[in-house]
């Protein structure tokens, strides 16, 4: 299959991972009725890393309680490989440990408990499309201003060298 960069996509990417197929079917329907988002679905965390490694995505939403690969270990992971994609996590079994845990360990955006409202998911994946989009043109506005500053430093430099 071939790649695409889905952070061109203003309306956003959100990526759904959860071993069950019913809930990942839920959140992808409601998100594909509800907004403009694309909906990236997988009930394999790994199949959803491989695909990580190919394509950014704005947010990342994952289950907690899942086999092979628990969320936060997911979400770790997936911070490695797309650091600007924000991570919420979706769980059935809130506790004040795996919440330290997922926000120490992978950076995450949000917790959000099973079964979740629809409106208040909405809130966090938009807001998360919004962060990514934004640290996204942070970063490429950084770059021209690191290109700018050598630019600079260059022509400085010639400056002094015709005037000495």
């Amino acid at each position: 299959m071939m790649s695409r960069d889905s952070m061109n996509s203003d309306a956003g990417t959100v990526m759904i991972v959860d071993d069950e197929a019913m809930v990942v079917g839920a959140i992808q329907g409601f998100l594909e009725l509800e907004t403009d988002h694309l909906v990236i679905p997988f009930t394999s965390p790994q199949a959803a890393l491989e695909r990580l490694a190919e394509e950014s995505v704005h947010t990342i939403v994952a289950d907690l309680m899942m086999p092979g690969l628990d969320g936060v270990e997911f979400l770790t992971r997936a911070r490695e490989l797309r650091p600007e994609a924000t991570r919420i996590l979706l769980t059935g079994y809130a506790d004040k440990e795996n919440a330290i845990r997922a926000i120490n360990e992978a950076g995450l955006y949000q917790y959000l408990e099973k079964p979740w409202d629809n409106d208040a998911l909405a809130f966090a994946i938009r807001n998360g499309v919004e962060r990514s989009q934004l640290f996204r043109a942070l970063t490429e506005r950084m770059g021209e201003l690191e290109a700018a500053h050598e630019e600079l430093a260059g022509l400085r430099e010639r400056w002094i060298h015709a005037f000495l």
